[in-house]
């Protein structure tokens, strides 16, 4: 976590009294819950630009020529033809080139990229192609980086020569210095110094500098801010993905695997969903696939939690689950059960199995010990006021979990209470769940402010022995104001004290959606906003990684006049929560004051002797509540480090006090 640190260090303590209005009382003489290793993690959706044009470093628009409009994202001049019986059979469509027929004419293709494509000044992108002479011979390619709205004698400014030879398919790289940090370039290719006919196919650039410096890589600076999460759990691919508008576009994970020039195109379930934030050209190439996701989670030290269909496409966008062709039959599921049966053996199977090999040919034969799977996104049943319809998601769940449970009976599986966090659909799924006895169940509320701030006890009083809780997509949305500022991402770290308080029952949570591209975007707030250039975390990323950074080991009892500090009555607007870190020895006290006016807070820290330092960590608006990060200002609102001075005081308890400023999250760290 990149921390700022406090000009002046917090001296408060004696300055108010044991009596001061707000006294909580920590008890560290028995540790608590633990805090599972995955409590705090990242749900990765494809909404937003999040994958091509984001988190996937490929520059390239439609790079195989796949998009229903076979040449959306290109210019093509000259003498050309598209044609569709190339060398890789998901991906059969190329370009053919022909010379122009006149030295002083062109044949070439240009790609727009996404947004334009943008490059830093001295940094190097690898080209690659591939490419025949079908008729014979040799030609060249002359590749460039563009400005075509530029004033100088040159559009070009970066260029690279390919050279190529012979009738057979052959893959092709070139390296392009960038002189310059241009914003919205563009990928040229000329057909250009012998006449020889050339076809072109999967014609791609990404930076050099990729995560880990990986050819079908991550973008730097975007996989870096995962990283900085800390996270204990990677959920993927979605989210709606997952489900389809339909059956032929839901999420298919053995489509994503192998070769990344033979991985077919699928239709992004968002390019068509939102009239009033339309991108038809929004599709994906599945370069970033369940590999490349396994391998994050890897290098992340969390979790994979991937999530399949459940034969069933999106509930919104298909009411009527009787309506033939919609949904898999319950009868015929074995397809979809035996793809979650083969992803499990991807995942974790040996070298010598089926889908084992596939993840060893892609160089990696070591497992990637999966622990976790879940069995649709945001399913639900019908009950008699509600269509009628029956068991419509749990009856295919227990299928799922028998076929599962029988094979690998160490994983967990994770169901849905659909996607509300109250209401006839809620209540009729929750308790399906322990029925089915799935080790998890996920849960998602995308609320207002009055919500988390009224829901603070939402988990104090669920079922001790009842299936554990994934809270998998959460975010405050602004009763009149749906996008990101500072008020309604203080509310969401109101909400995680109760998350963490109740640490026995919820064992992860994931904030949603994680990327949005300004230029690119349908869903709003999201984590991580960024454009081809530049990207900023929002207050809402530090919150969670606040959390994520100090969550400790073992929940420690917290309480203000007996009760949970939750935004109770007479609590004037307090949330806190309190662990043990048995790594370090540390008490880690969080404390949310969501009102308007300071409010001074005591914290009685039982079972500590003497004076000593606390460690603050605070985050504060920056003289709006509706502040928030931008491109321009990307560090404007981010966490800030002090210390404060705690007192001793009676029967081996240690003070501290302090004047909590109105709208703040500060979390104290001290020794025990």
């Amino acid at each position: 976590m990149k921390l700022k640190l406090f000009s002046c260090t917090l001296l408060l303590a004696g300055t108010l009294t044991a009596q001061a209005q707000h006294v909580m009382d920590v008890n560290t003489k028995k540790l608590g819950a633990a805090v599972q290793p995955t409590m705090y993690g990242i749900f990765f959706e494809d909404i937003n630009y999040a994958a091509d044009g984001g988190l996937y470093a490929e520059m390239v628009k439609n790079r195989s020529f796949e998009f229903p409009e076979r040449l959306m994202g290109w210019r093509a001049f000259g003498r050309f033809e598209v044609r569709d019986d190339g060398p890789f059979d998901r991906n059969p469509h190329y370009v053919r080139l022909r010379y122009s027929g006149h030295n002083d004419k062109f044949t070439g293709l240009e790609n727009e990229g996404f947004f334009g494509i943008a490059t830093f000044r001295d940094a190097t992108y690898r080209f690659s192609v591939w490419a025949r002479c079908p008729e014979g011979g040799s030609s060249t390619l002359e590749v460039s980086l563009v400005d075509n709205d530029t004033m100088g004698e040159d559009q070009r400014f970066a260029t690279a020569k390919v050279e190529v030879s012979g009738k057979e398919w052959k893959k092709y790289t070139a390296e392009l210095k960038s002189p310059r940090t241009e914003p919205k370039g563009a990928l040229r290719i000329f057909l250009a110094g012998r006449k020889a006919t050339t076809d072109v196919e999967h014609i791609s650039l990404f930076p050099t500098d990729t995560w880990k410096g990986r050819e079908n890589g991550m973008r730097r600076d975007l996989a870096q801010a995962l990283a900085d999460m800390h996270p204990g759990v990677f959920r993927f691919p979605g989210g709606c993905i997952v489900e389809g508008t339909d059956l032929a576009t839901r999420y298919n994970w053995k489509n994503t695997v192998g070769p990344v020039e033979n991985r077919p195109l699928n239709e992004n379930r968002w390019h068509y969903t939102f009239g009033h934030r339309f991108f038809p050209d929004y599709f994906q190439s599945y370069g970033l696939g369940f590999f490349e996701f396994f391998q994050l989670c890897e290098d992340f030290g969390c979790e994979a939690l991937p999530v399949i269909s459940c034969g069933l496409s999106c509930q919104f966008q298909n009411p009527d689950p009787t309506k033939p062709g919609v949904h898999v039959p319950v009868d015929q599921l074995d397809e979809y059960i035996q793809d979650a049966l083969d992803l499990v053996e991807f995942a974790n199977g040996p070298v010598d199995s089926k889908w084992g090999k596939v993840r060893a040919d892609m160089g990696h034969p070591e497992p990637f010990n999966l622990k976790y799977l879940g069995v649709g996104n945001e399913q639900w049943d019908y009950d008699e006021q509600h269509g009628g319809y029956g068991p419509v998601f749990t009856e295919r769940l227990k299928k799922f979990n028998d076929a599962l449970r029988a094979k690998y009976p160490q994983l967990k599986l994770i169901g849905t209470t659909g996607p509300n966090s109250e209401g006839w659909d809620f209540d009729l799924l929750q308790p399906r769940m322990k029925e089915l006895k799935v080790d998890l169940y996920d849960e998602h509320y995308y609320r207002n402010e009055q919500w988390f701030l009224t829901h603070g006890l939402r988990y104090d009083s669920y079922d001790r022995k009842g299936p554990k809780v994934f809270a998998g997509e959460y975010a405050c949305h602004g009763r009149g104001k749906k996008w990101n500022h500072f008020e309604t991402s203080l509310y969401e770290a109101a909400h995680m004290t109760g998350i963490e308080r109740n640490a026995d029952i919820v064992h992860m949570a994931t904030y949603a959606p994680l990327f949005a591209h300004v230029e690119g975007w349908q869903w709003r707030p999201d984590a991580i906003w960024f454009d081809n250039l530049r990207s900023f975390k929002s207050v809402s990323y530090y919150v969670q990684q606040m959390f994520a950074m100090n969550k400790g080991t073992n929940v420690l009892p917290l309480t203000m006049g007996g009760k949970p500090v939750a935004g109770q009555e007479g609590q004037d607007g307090l949330f806190a929560s309190a662990v043990f870190d048995s790594p370090t020895g540390e008490v880690v006290v969080k404390v949310v004051n969501t009102s308007k006016q300071p409010q001074e807070v005591v914290l009685n820290i039982n079972n500590i002797k003497g004076e000593r330092t606390a460690q603050t960590i605070t985050l504060q608006h920056n003289g709006s509540w509706d502040d928030e990060n931008t491109l321009e200002q990307p560090e404007k609102i981010m966490p800030r480090l002090g210390t404060m001075n705690c007192t001793a005081g009676a029967k081996n308890t240690l003070v501290v006090s302090d004047q909590l400023p109105a709208m703040t999250f500060r979390i104290y760290r001290m020794k025990k």
